[in-house]
Order: C-alpha cells, then sequence, then structure tokens
C-alpha cells in the first residue's frame, strides 16, 4: 500500500481501471458471448500491464505534496482516463465510434447517466461495464471529495469554513498545505470502501427477492449508490420489481443527502447529530412540500374536471411524485413507475420545470451526488432568514454561534458566488449548444442535465423526450465538458487559474 501511494495518482487508477476490465470480461465468457470476454479480457491485460510499465518508470520520482498535483488529478481523471474505458467498450458495441465510445464513459465516471444508445443495442456485459464504471467513478468521488476538495476549502466545504477556496483547510482541525495528499486518500479510501460495497451488495440482494433479474438489480443497487441513473433497461420504472423495488430503493438516497451518513475520517468533524444536519433537514423539508404541492395540483385539476378518481389511484400519484422527487433531488434521475400516474392525475404533461431546479439544487456535500449542493441552499437560506429578521428588528442578534454566523455570512457570500458561476455554466454552455442548432428548450435542458450530472432528465423534463443520441460531434464534445465542468465544479477549476495557487 505504502508503494502505491508513491506512484501518480493516475497511475494507480490506470491499473484499478484495467482491474475492473476484468468483470464485465467474465461475465460476457459466463454467458458464452466470447466475442466480448475477449475485448475487455484483452484491454484489462493490455491497460494493467501499461500501469505497470509506467509505474515502474515513475516510481524514482514521486510526486511534490502540493495540493494542486491532486487537483490537476482530478481533471485528468475524468478527461483522460476514459480515453482507456472507451477502449473495450468501442470493440464490444458494433457500428459506432471512439468519439462515442469516450462520451459514454465519460457519462459513466462522472455519474450522469446520460447515454447514447438504446438499451437493446448494448449486450448485458457492456450494461454492466457502464454500471461498473459509474459505480466506481462514484467511490472516487467520495474518496476525492474527504481527502482532496475538503482539506483545500472546495466543493461545498468553503461554505462551512468561510475561508477563501482553495486556500487550505479548517474543517476539522487544519490540515497543513504541505501534507501528503496521497496518505489520505489511501486512508479515506480503505474507510469508505467496505462501507460504499456493503450498501450496494445490500440494495442488490433486495432488489433480487424484490424480483429483479441478477444483473438489473446490481446494475440499479451500483446506479444508486453512484447517482449515475444507468439502466440496462431504459429506467427503473421498466424494472420487474415494480413499486416493490422503488419502496427498497428509496431509503438508500439518503446516502447522497448527507455526508454524515458516510463515514467521513478526520477531514470532517460531526459537530452536531444527525437530526440537526441542515442538509438532511433540507432535504426532507423539500421531499415534504413539492410531492404535497403537486399532489394538491392533482386533486384540484381533478376537481375541476369532475373527475375524482378512487384512493389507489391518488397513492399511486402521491408515491410516484415522492419517489422521483427525492431521485431528482439526489441527482440519480430514475422516474417512478407511478410517475406517469401522477402526471396525469389532473392532465399535468410534466413538470420539467420542477424537475430541473431540484437537479439544480442536487445533494449533500461530499456525496456522490451533483448539483450546487443543498448545503449552499441551506446557507443562502439562513442568510435570506437574517435580511429579513434584520428589516423587522433592525437591532436584533443573530445569535447561534460563531459557526451560525460564518455560515451565514462568509459562508452565504461563497454560496452565492458559486450559484452564479453556476448560472453563469449554464448560459455559456446553452449558447454553445444553441450555436450547434439545437433549440432554446433542448439548449437548456441538455446544459441542466450536464451540468447537474442528471443525465436521464432529457428524456423526462419535456414534454416530448430528449434523445442524447440526437446531439451531433459538436454538442456531443460541449455536453462532455460541461459533464465534467459539472462534476469537477467551477470553483476548482478557478482554483487552478489562480496564480497564487502555483506559488510555492
Amino acid at each position: 500500500m505504502r508503494r502505491l501511494t508513491d506512484l501518480p495518482f493516475v497511475v494507480v487508477l490506470m491499473g484499478f481501471g484495467a482491474v475492473a476490465m476484468y468483470v464485465p470480461a467474465v461475465h460476457a465468457f459466463t454467458q458464452s458471448d466470447y466475442e466480448i470476454a475477449r475485448a475487455f479480457f484483452y484491454s484489462g491485460s493490455l491497460f494493467f500491464m501499461l500501469a505497470i510499465l509506467i509505474g515502474m518508470a515513475t516510481a524514482a520520482n514521486r510526486p511534490g505534496p502540493q495540493a494542486r498535483n491532486q487537483l490537476l488529478t482530478l481533471v485528468a481523471t475524468f478527461t483522460l482516463l476514459p480515453l482507456m474505458l472507451a477502449v473495450p467498450f468501442a470493440e464490444s458495441v458494433p457500428d459506432t465510434n471512439f468519439l462515442s465510445a469516450w462520451w459514454e464513459m465519460i457519462s459513466s465516471l462522472t455519474t450522469t447517466g446520460a447515454t447514447l444508445f438504446e438499451p437493446e443495442r448494448l449486450s448485458p456485459s457492456v450494461h454492466l461495464w457502464r454500471a461498473l464504471v459509474g459505480w466506481l467513478g462514484g467511490f472516487f468521488i467520495l474518496v476525492t471529495a474527504v481527502a482532496v476538495l475538503a482539506p483545500m476549502n472546495l466543493g461545498g466545504f468553503e461554505v462551512l469554513s468561510g475561508a477563501t477556496a482553495g486556500q487550505g483547510a479548517v474543517i476539522g482541525g487544519p490540515v497543513a498545505r504541505g501534507s501528503v495528499p496521497s496518505g489520505r486518500i489511501s486512508r479515506h479510501a480503505r474507510i469508505l470502501f467496505p462501507v460504499y460495497a456493503a450498501l450496494t451488495l445490500l440494495l442488490w440482494v433486495g432488489l433480487i427477492l424484490a424480483g429483479d433479474p441478477p444483473l438489473v438489480a446490481a446494475s440499479h443497487a451500483m446506479s444508486t449508490l453512484a447517482t449515475s441513473g444507468i439502466s440496462p433497461i431504459g429506467g427503473l420504472n421498466a424494472a420487474p420489481s415494480g413499486v416493490g423495488g422503488e419502496v427498497i430503493i428509496i431509503p438508500f438516497f439518503a446516502f447522497a443527502l448527507s455526508r454524515q451518513l458516510y463515514p467521513a475520517g478526520r477531514t470532517i468533524r460531526r459537530s452536531e447529530s444527525l437530526s440537526y444536519d441542515p442538509e438532511l433537514r433540507m432535504a426532507i423539508l423539500f421531499a415534504t412540500i413539492v410531492p404535497a404541492l403537486l399532489f394538491l395540483r392533482h386533486w384540484v385539476g381533478a376537481l375541476e374536471v369532475d373527475e375524482i378518481a378512487d384512493t389507489a389511484a391518488a397513492m399511486r400519484a402521491l408515491w410516484g411524485t415522492t419517489f422521483t422527487v427525492l431521485s431528482f433531488l439526489s441527482t440519480t434521475g430514475f422516474e417512478s413507475a407511478d410517475w406517469s400516474e401522477a402526471r396525469s392525475w389532473s392532465g399535468l404533461t410534466t413538470p420539467g420545470l420542477i424537475l430541473a431546479g431540484l437537479a439544480v439544487m442536487g445533494g449533500g456535500v461530499a456525496t456522490t451526488a451533483g448539483g450546487v449542493k443543498l448545503l449552499r441552499v441551506y446557507a443562502l437560506y439562513r442568510h435570506g432568514e437574517r435580511e429579513v429578521e434584520r428589516l423587522v428588528h433592525p437591532n436584533s442578534i443573530g445569535g447561534s454561534g460563531s459557526q451560525a454566523r460564518r455560515l451565514r455570512r462568509q459562508g452565504a457570500q461563497m454560496a452565492w458566488i458559486f450559484f452564479m458561476l453556476f448560472a453563469l455554466s449554464i448560459a455559456v454552455t446553452m449558447l454553445a449548444l444553441a450555436l450547434t442548432g439545437l433549440d432554446f428548450e433542448g439548449s437548456t435542458t441538455f446544459a441542466v442535465a450536464a451540468l447537474s450530472t442528471t443525465g436521464p432528465l432529457a428524456t423526462v423534463a419535456t414534454e416530448v423526450p430528449l434523445s442524447w443520441a440526437d446531439l451531433d460531434t459538436a454538442a456531443r464534445g460541449i455536453t462532455a465538458a460541461a459533464m465534467i465542468l459539472g462534476r469537477l465544479e467551477t470553483l476548482a477549476i478557478i482554483a487552478l487559474l489562480n496564480p497564487d495557487f502555483w506559488r510555492g
């Protein structure tokens, strides 16, 4: 393990990615699909040997302790590593080009879950590879969030600390800027992986017992924990488990809504109990109010047309709304089997704007979810609450301690800056997609889906479902860049462009 931590992080990731190729190779072999088994086996062997050779060549050149090396590694991981992961994919899918395979792997690795292919076009082993890449991408995001982004006050932690983004950590105690990040990465990986794998295994067994085939259950389990929304059958609404599977899945959405449900190690100090976690409370608030408003809208619509449905239909509509709201709030993007019942309850075509807003808000800090993050939304809410209180009582004192004051002031300022940068990123991406020939609705939907890493949003946010396969080469390149930007976050890119970040 010490020798592994001394190697460049990209080389280590290459090795793990190569070993992961043996999983679909074994699966294809058991299915007597020997051509696909050879594609994954040969690719895994080739890249594993290449990783060993590169590791031997770079073992003597120990990387410096600068945190910028790890941040650059994150950029390289989401841009260059998919080139390796796309090789067996391109070899296994007939009549496709390498650019499409690279785009597909970027979508999986960033846990976006968008796809260019119909489910029946891909073999079961290739579907397993997509879900596995998304699952590994989710674990990579978990580890780097607490081991790389938190010590640099990025990824939402700048809201808690109130310090300048990219200038060192104060969460859970100071972390020396010259400390070696590779040691933190390996330590947090050892802490997080058993929990991450055990939760996935538990959900997989539960879905099998609910009636899903093993491959479908494994893909949906990995996609839920990684919030990738990848499905080998085109979505959760087509799963044989039905509502029973959704009941099993819905508690696992909580792991994308609060960082305190994962063992956080030394980087994140649990200063409050889970019942007072602001992210979880905000998630419960949205998961209660939004379905209630949509359900009342359905009920009023039913009264208007004088067609009051039975209680069973009302409960299906309420369940479909609640599950879908939680799914998009966690940026997973699974659609409930009863979502169509929820839409037709009052003749409502599709509340796409609401789902897009939930995806933009996203889940919790240091989770696999994307979006703006609930902690930033909470900081803006507390700041607005305090400002309204000062309008009513100008001489009042906010109180609640130094951490709450820091959250309402510096934290809210950093959250507002990030929100404006996120909105600007959406506008720039929309403009770039519009230049490729997309209309306003299409460019808006694809931009929000890519930047919030919620790929299934494109198929449910509009009245007529959009297809990622309809994008041309230029639009695919733009959305690939948007998915990487949405996963890395704009503040991390700006930190790389800061001249002070490169000194020392």
